[in-house]
């Protein structure tokens, strides 16, 4: 036996036992899942604090007649909807003023027209909103969510009031529709629980931290404890570091699951997701190291099963039948690897509401999930830049910033906003 032979063989059955305590520790993961549901709890806290709902769209014309409607449906008998207009092209302006026009003054529309300067876009137009809020309580959401319950801010008020909790953050259920969303989503999903696990972010002595942007639920006094927005300006993964400041700060941060209260789709094209995936891994991860760690992870624990299980049974046909003892043993080794991880995804894909037979396509999503953390690395490097909200930035420095074609179309005054100064500005690349 050579000696790549044999590191390969020892790699293996450290990778096997890896796998093998994973699948001892899944039940658990599972069952202590924490979810919250439409029937979670009897109905809002008996005190209804006013709760001050913060919304930004660019260009969502698509999506945010549904995310609007859907949140002025809300069964919460004391909360306000800010929806902000961050310098659109399409009509999601218009369709703002037409929803406002019948919203018995419950709804309140800001249009921004330009960024201000040292400002990411919408960090700017949450801030921006956040000016117009009269809440005790503010809820951060993202456009492309539709509320499915009308007991969502129910729910999540009687959590927190419940819980004693500063800050909570309840991920979407995704939508997925085509088959590149059911490849990459699980696998980028995961990639995240790496770093993230909502035990250790829910554990008040664990330093974990996350959030997630399409659903953030904090009291004044707690944002205002955090630096707002203010602090988050250049960071282009804003939930995550909102989270992290808040729990250094001793802030009760908590992290749940939802089943049907509310939903989102992330991308809806192939261009979308890997923009958009590279950039998440670029912003939560934010480090060279971080990013190095969770490569090497997905290529050791996620693609080397299954490219060994294929070169060993290669390695057992092109060998003589006395010589191919090594070879049926490692082809045992990596195949049971293999049955291990798969029947792990088996169980985890349907808690992603993905059927259990997408979990065959793991490999695949594996491939393209380590494309985006290498171009993440390019991010970090500042070889590529970042498109967030039809802004281009690299690093934390904004490149261009696109002309407003259409004017705002709410009676409700726009802030001051202060432009770009064009010496900051750097060509496209």
């Amino acid at each position: 036996m050579t000696a790549a032979f044999a590191i390969w063989l020892t790699i293996g059955v450290v990778v096997l036992i890896v796998w093998l305590v994973r699948l001892a520790m899944l039940g658990p993961i599972l069952r202590g899942r924490q979810v919250l549901r439409s029937d979670s709890h009897a109905g809002p806290p008996e005190r209804a604090p006013r709760v001050s709902v913060v919304v930004a769209a660019k260009d969502e014309e698509d999506n945010i007649e549904t995310c609007v409607t859907t949140l002025l449906d809300q069964d919460y008998p004391n909360f306000e909807v800010i929806a902000v207009n961050d310098r659109s092209e399409d009509r999601t302006a218009e369709i703002l003023r037409g929803i406002e026009r019948h919203a018995s003054g419950q709804l309140h529309v800001v249009n921004i027209d330009s960024l201000r300067e040292g400002w990411f876009g919408k960090n700017n137009a949450m801030r921006e909103g956040l000016e117009r809020t009269t809440g005790e309580w503010l809820l951060f959401t993202d456009a492309d969510c539709r509320q499915i319950s009308r007991r969502t801010i129910s729910m999540a008020m009687s959590e927190v009031v419940t819980s004693d909790v500063d800050f909570l953050s309840v991920t979407p259920v995704l939508e997925t529709k085509t088959t590149w969303e059911r490849m990459t989503q699980p696998v980028c999903a995961l990639v995240l629980m790496l770093w993230f696990l909502p035990t250790r972010v829910n554990n008040p002595d664990k330093k974990t931290a996350y959030a997630n942007g399409a659903f953030m639920l904090m009291s004044r006094r707690c944002y205002e404890a955090i630096g707002g927005h203010e602090r988050v300006r250049t960071e282009v993964n804003e939930d995550i570091h909102m989270a992290r400041f808040a729990k250094a700060s001793g802030q009760r941060l908590k992290v749940m699951e939802n089943d049907d209260l509310y939903r989102t789709r992330m991308y809806r094209s192939v261009r979308e997701s890997w923009r958009g995936w590279s950039r998440i891994f670029y912003g939560s991860l934010g480090t060279m190291a971080r990013l190095v760690v969770a490569s090497l992870a997905v290529i050791l624990f996620g693609l080397l099963p299954w490219v060994s299980a294929v070169v060993a049974l290669v390695g057992w046909r092109a060998t003589a039948v006395g010589d191919a003892a090594l070879w049926v043993w490692s082809l045992g080794l990596w195949c049971t690897t293999v049955l291990i991880l798969q029947l792990i995804m088996w169980r985890l894909y349907p808690v992603l509401k993905i059927s259990h037979s997408w979990s065959l396509t793991y490999v695949g999503g594996v491939v393209i999930a380590l494309g985006m953390l290498i171009n993440a690395m390019l991010k970090v490097m500042g070889a590529t830049g970042t498109t967030w909200r039809g802004t281009h930035y690299r690093g934390h420095v904004l490149e261009a910033a696109a002309p407003v074609k259409n004017p705002p179309m709410s009676d409700a005054p726009a802030p001051p906003a202060k432009p770009v100064p064009a010496e900051e500005m750097v060509a496209d690349g």
